[in-house]
């Protein structure tokens, strides 16, 4: 998946505004916004959010986004002079360049330990030998797609997994934004059911493939390509049971009707891929369209949600 990173450098004290305006903004839409610092300046003061607390703003800070696509120079220019004319402070060293295709995933991945969430044991082939009784094990190499059980999003989801699905019993269940499939072939290797999954990055989508052969569940899980609920398939096999999906934030707020619309009344939501400070954000969209929280699991700077329709 070739990605496209847009740059730029703004004074300390205006960087979270810029952040802010690319992270809210949906044409073109993010998949993450960074900031770094760029130069060291002259030191002032500024007030944090506690009267009583003041920290020390360095110089010029660097706004990072990256994109599925390449974004226009025209579109982000045109987003951000609003902002540069109201905090006074024009941008500068504007960019927007496509990132090289290094496989971050699986260079950052490589040695890593299995991980016991819930009844599932996650695994590196380099770790077979390390499987212990009583488990259902999941062999995922780290590889070209996000999703080896090790990230705390992972780790939560598959708890939730272990705990709502019923060894057996056979349910409509999705995996949006499936990633390795390692969501999805846990599902499916407990309930032994059919599972529908998708991603909007087709290496994802080959990649769970392989990974659902390797676990011995090929037959019963499907994977398509599809941004959202683009796909005619996902509409087809509605309502379900359960739906996960472990992406980002706004994309879960974005989604919130269409879960609503593909969920089985009484069905659940397991949702991750947001830190614990935009919980509120994508629970109010959720009760908005009828979905409500019904526990969630912390884990350092994440949290994951089960949503109950």
């Amino acid at each position: 998946m070739s990605l496209w990173k847009a740059s730029f450098v703004v004074p300390y004290f205006v960087a979270e505004a810029f952040s802010e305006a690319l992270e809210t903004t949906f044409t073109p839409e993010p998949l993450s916004v960074m900031t770094s610092e760029a130069n060291d300046g002259v030191a002032h003061l500024m007030k944090t959010a506690s009267d009583w607390n003041e920290v020390e703003a360095h110089g010029t800070w660097r706004v990072e986004a990256l994109y599925a696509e390449e974004p226009e120079a025209e579109t982000l220019r045109a987003l951000l002079s609003p902002l540069e004319k109201e905090t006074g402070e024009a941008i500068s060293e504007f960019t927007i360049e496509p990132v090289p295709e290094i496989d971050w995933v699986a260079r950052s991945l490589e040695g890593l330990d299995p991980v016991r969430a819930g009844r599932f044991f996650v695994y590196g082939s380099h770790d077979a030998d390390k499987v212990p009784a009583g488990v259902i094990p999941l062999l995922v190499d780290a590889g070209q797609a996000f999703g080896t059980g090790h990230h705390e999003t992972t780790t939560g989801c598959l708890e939730f997994i272990s705990e709502i699905v019923r060894p057996g019993v056979r349910i409509n269940a999705l995996d949006v934004g499936t990633g390795t499939g390692v969501l999805a072939i846990a599902i499916a290797k407990l309930a032994r059911c059919n599972v529908l999954a998708s991603d909007i990055d087709p290496v994802a989508v080959r990649v769970t493939v392989e990974n659902a052969h390797e676990n011995g569940v090929a037959p019963f899980l499907r994977a398509v390509t599809a941004k959202g609920f683009s796909h005619p398939l996902l509409r087809v096999r509605a309502p379900y049971d359960l739906i996960v999906a472990n992406i980002l934030a706004r994309p879960l707020v974005s989604l919130a009707p269409a879960f609503r619309a593909h969920l089985k009344p009484g069905g659940t939501l397991i949702l991750s891929g947001l830190l614990q400070d935009q919980e509120a954000m994508v629970t109010s969209a959720l009760r908005a369209k009828g979905l409500f929280l019904r526990a969630r699991k912390p884990m350092g700077d994440w949290v994951t949600l089960r949503i109950d329709g």
